[in-house]
């Protein structure tokens, strides 16, 4: 159904979404560029970033196309196998997203002492892998779970994406084990995530009041409240809308809070992680510089 049916918001809708989505690919693209091709970033901490980044842009591209798409045509019609391919992938993302944050919350306050030894290439390696493992295990069980049920012929789902929550409440068939696993998965990739990020900066911000610097303290008062700040609006409206009953709220109000994990957030995290980092601004600039020299000779 969309996010609005009145015909004279559908320009303003497709316009907003179209800017967002693009800054959302072309910013995550840039961080990984700069990852990429600067060796002094190769490190844990930036190459967690640059798989999120990625994550990020395939998290928003399983979403976002298809319903600029609709708006673009005027057909909300989606067909039931590509629901169940854009529930994959959203669920697998989504998954992406939590444990990548979480792990870059821990490579934070990895013991600076042993640092290098601890977060080794292949620990690096190996925590990506196992990211992606058990995103994948989730998706693939919860899809499976929903291709057992029984669908009436004519559906509406009132979202601008196919929900797994919003798909469920359609069923004609017996839904309890699906919405269990729903619900024990929201609990294992949400609400351990976020309650792991938040010790994490506890100790953060434990270890900023020791400094003695206050200009020190204010910059890094400042980044951690901006990435907390991130991490805290993905996981409170999506842990917000799945773990709430529907009659909390309005599939109309459900679908612009998902607005704010799917689309906002991924957006941010470019501003958030390059634009306030030196190291990301100095190697851009290089590749820049680089390139306009090949260019001119």
């Amino acid at each position: 159904m969309g996010l609005s049916e009145v015909p004279e918001q559908q320009p303003l809708i497709f316009g907003l979404f179209l800017s967002m989505y693009l800054i959302t690919v072309f910013g995550n693209l840039l961080i990984i560029l700069a990852v990429c091709s600067d060796s002094h970033l190769h490190t844990p901490m930036y190459f967690f970033l640059s798989n999120l980044s990625f994550v990020d842009i395939c998290f928003t591209s399983t979403t976002i196309p298809k319903m600029l798409q609709n708006v673009q045509t005027q057909s909300k019609v989606i067909t039931y196998e590509g629901c169940i391919v854009q529930m994959h992938f959203y669920i697998l993302f989504a998954g992406l997203d939590d444990f990548l944050l979480t792990v870059m919350a821990y490579d934070s306050i990895c013991h600076p002492l042993h640092y290098t030894v601890i977060m080794s290439p292949v620990l690096c390696g190996l925590m990506v892998l196992v990211s992606w493992m058990m995103s994948a295990l989730n998706s693939l069980v919860q899809i499976s779970l929903v291709l057992r049920l029984y669908f009436c012929t004519v559906l509406e789902i009132p979202h601008f994406f196919c929900d797994l929550k919003e798909v469920l409440q359609l069923a004609c068939s017996d839904t309890a084990l699906s919405n269990t696993v729903m619900y024990f998965a929201v609990g294992l990739f949400g609400a351990i995530p976020l309650a792991g990020i938040c010790y994490s900066y506890s100790r953060i911000v434990s270890s900023i009041c020791r400094t003695s610097s206050a200009e020190g303290k204010r910059k890094a008062f400042s980044t951690c409240a901006s990435h907390l700040s991130v991490a805290s609006l993905f996981y409170c409206t999506g842990l917000g809308l799945y773990l709430s009953s529907t009659a909390t709220h309005s599939s109309h109000s459900s679908a612009i809070a998902s607005v704010m994990y799917i689309v906002v957030t991924p957006m941010l995290n470019p501003f958030i992680y390059s634009l306030r980092n030196k190291d990301i601004k100095r190697a851009l600039r290089r590749f820049f510089g680089v390139a306009a020299k090949k260019g001119k000779n």
